[in-house]
């Protein structure tokens, strides 16, 4: 009867057919040539190549938003010199951002109490099997003991409206809008590349209809990451073109890009979750790593578009968003085939992440509180990699009692583990 309530609770998250009309997409306000992105493919930045195979779009220049950039100021002031900070906007304390308030409950019995009050802004389902009606899910197979779980956003505003923007479904409060948009390669006739560009268009056009600026967040599923198709990696399809779509829409495909992850699953369609809302957050980047969008083209014709973290007032509390992390320093794997150390280096990089969003002094985080997902290329390697977290932070700490843990492919085919996560803290005085 839980499992019942949850789906009824979920069925009106997204459907926007049954309570909203089709919103109309305002036509969106393009920048002269000197703004974001600009000259990203030469003398015509809006080209599109034909292969998306032989053109590495220029980021030498920051990517920048409009409004104040209260967050972004207080991190230079206090943290000169320690992390590199653009100035994309504001996320300070305010009593005017609706509280939004991150949840995770069992799939199987925690649902009865989430369906009592009203639907979440928003819910990710953790390891649910197949498809659930109005919540985005990622069908991948569960390894750790709590089995599949969800992550919900709770949103305190008077009121939250549910709508649909063409292939989007979502929902806001005015402030916070939470996204989803699922397509099927072999339904739609549609490359890889070709169908991630259209799905993160639909994502633009949405924030645009909606009047919410700023990607916090995004969550990227897709089959068969690692298979070759038609030459290329599928990985790289998918990286060609979710970057053609951000500097198409003049979004940061840069620095200022969002935090996200992106994990293989078996089957099934690809699927992008989004968080948005009305103040940019703080991007944050893993002074042991290269920065992802700067990857040399080894690694592609177009390089993966997400920051390594960002920090966003979730309205009484500052969040950090930690992107999927995995044994990279630099822009090499490294540790092939040693599952240990690839999680001890994982680890090593969250840590250091976590000390360059705490180098801003907006905020104390701790890579201990850590509300994280692990992905295992290979199921039998769970035991020694929960052994490695434990030895590492504690067995007793919450990242290591309350992650999930699930089967899933890493975006290269030479890393077997992969962990992604948010915290919460509280603002620095």
């Amino acid at each position: 009867m839980a499992f019942s309530l949850a789906v009824v609770c979920f069925q009106c998250c997204f459907d926007g057919s049954k309570q909203a009309p089709e919103f109309t997409v305002r036509p969106t306000q393009r920048r002269a040539a000197q703004g974001r992105n600009e000259g990203a493919f030469g003398d015509n930045p809006r080209r599109v190549p034909s292969t998306l195979a032989h053109e590495s779009p220029r980021h030498d220049r920051p990517a920048r938003h409009p409004g104040s950039a209260d967050l972004h100021s207080a991190a230079r002031q206090r943290s000169p010199g320690a992390v590199t900070v653009r100035p994309t906007g504001a996320a300070t304390l305010s009593g005017t951002v609706p509280q939004l308030r991150p949840e995770r409950i069992p799939l199987a019995s925690g649902f009865a109490e989430a369906a009592a009050a009203r639907p979440p802004l928003g819910a990710i389902a953790l390891g649910a099997p197949g498809h659930l009606d109005g919540m985005p899910t990622v069908d991948a197979r569960v390894l750790s003991p709590g089995g599949p779980m969800a992550d919900l956003w709770h949103s305190d505003a008077a009121s939250v409206r549910t709508g649909r923007t063409g292939l989007a479904h979502w929902r806001t409060d005015g402030h916070w809008l939470f996204g989803a948009i699922a397509l099927d390669e072999a339904a739609e006739g549609q490359g890889l590349a070709e169908l991630s560009q259209r799905i993160y268009r639909a994502l633009f056009d949405t924030l645009d209809a909606t009047g919410t600026p700023h990607l916090v967040r995004i969550w990227n599923y897709l089959p068969q990451i690692n298979a070759d198709g038609g030459g290329m990696e599928r990985y790289r399809q998918f990286n060609a073109g979710r970057q053609q779509a951000f500097v198409d829409a003049d979004r940061p495909a840069f620095e200022g890009a969002p935090a996200a992850c992106a994990l293989g699953i078996r089957q099934g369609a690809l699927c992008v979750s989004f968080l948005a809302g009305q103040r940019a957050p703080l991007p944050i980047e893993n002074p042991r790593q290269v920065s992802a969008y700067r990857y040399p083209s080894t690694y592609g014709p177009r390089a993966p578009t997400f920051s390594r973290a960002a920090i966003a007032d979730l309205g009484g509390a500052l969040t950090l968003f930690i992107s999927g992390t995995a044994s990279i320093v630099g822009h090499e794997t490294c540790h092939p085939g040693d599952v240990r150390e690839q999680t001890r280096e994982t680890l090593r990089n969250l840590a250091a992440v976590v000390d360059a969003a705490n180098a801003t002094g907006t905020a104390r985080f701790a890579l201990e509180s850590l509300d994280a997902v692990v992905y295992v290329r290979h199921a039998a390697d769970v035991p020694a990699i929960l052994a490695v977290i434990d030895e590492t932070l504690g067995a007793g700490s919450h990242l290591a009692r309350h992650a999930v843990v699930l089967e899933a492919d890493v975006c290269r085919s030479d890393l077997l583990v992969e962990i992604e996560g948010h915290a919460m803290a509280l603002a620095a005085p």
